[in-house]
């Protein structure tokens, strides 16, 4: 079977353009719903993050009123989980080629501090090269702006991708004073941005590239990057002992 790394922001708060803290952390599903799909299809599962730094859970998540009624259940999956696993890797310290694929899940933290992670651009930069798969779903997608060439340039230009989308961003509060959107950035950085409608599962497969629109489709992803991972056992890609 296949290791996974779970690559999670260490951000704890979202400054505003009016210099308000906005409280972040772990978006429960966003990390819960991935790690129970790839568990139960016999892969390991690995947690990062900038610092090995624990980030704390979105309140956010944890509120039925917000995030469903399953939501009791993804914090305490992602509780244990965590738990389980103990301190996250330093990022800094993460041996890309243990790892079969990467996974970013969201809350607002990838805005904070995973978007310009070069620690996270040179993982991305390797496991991508080498045709590996990566995945992130809602916020985790700004993850991948950190990854550029010698030259430059980003990496994941036009390439097909989904992500919480500018008008989500409106409906859930948080677009004014947002120091930019990231649909809007992942545009303007010449991605292929793909939407659904606000809040339902959709999923984008481009190669390699699985990513996710919102909390939604967490699974859906995460369901995808186990599917391309059997298609790359079933074409004898090499496994990351």
């Amino acid at each position: 079977m296949s290791r996974i790394l779970i690559v999670l922001s260490a951000a704890d708060t979202w400054e505003r353009t009016d210099g308000s803290a906005y409280p972040t952390g772990y978006w429960a599903e966003e990390l819960a719903a991935p790690y129970e799909t790839f568990v139960a299809a016999g892969h390991t599962v690995e947690f990062a993050s900038p610092g090995g730094v624990l980030q704390p859970l979105d309140r956010h998540s944890a509120d039925p009123a917000v995030a469903g009624p399953d939501c009791a259940h993804h914090v305490r999956v992602a509780e244990a989980a965590l738990r389980e696993f103990g301190t996250p890797l330093r990022l800094a310290d993460v041996d890309p080629d243990r790892y079969d694929a990467v996974v970013l899940p969201g809350g607002h933290g990838p805005l904070v501090d995973l978007y310009r992670d070069p620690d996270l651009g040179a993982l991305l930069a390797r496991v991508d090269g080498d045709g590996r798969i990566v995945g992130a779903v809602c916020h985790g997608p700004a993850g991948l702006l950190s990854a550029t060439g010698p030259d430059g340039r980003w990496l994941y230009a036009g390439r097909r991708m989904a992500a919480f989308t500018d008008e989500e961003e409106q409906l859930f509060g948080t677009a004014d004073g947002a120091p930019w959107l990231l649909a809007s950035r992942l545009r303007e950085r010449a991605a292929v941005h793909e939407s659904g409608p606000a809040y339902q599962a959709f999923t984008v497969v481009d190669g390699n590239l699985v990513t996710g629109q919102n909390p939604a489709s967490s699974t859906p992803m995460a369901e995808q990057v186990v599917a391309a991972l059997r298609d790359r056992d079933t074409v004898g890609a090499p496994a990351h002992a």
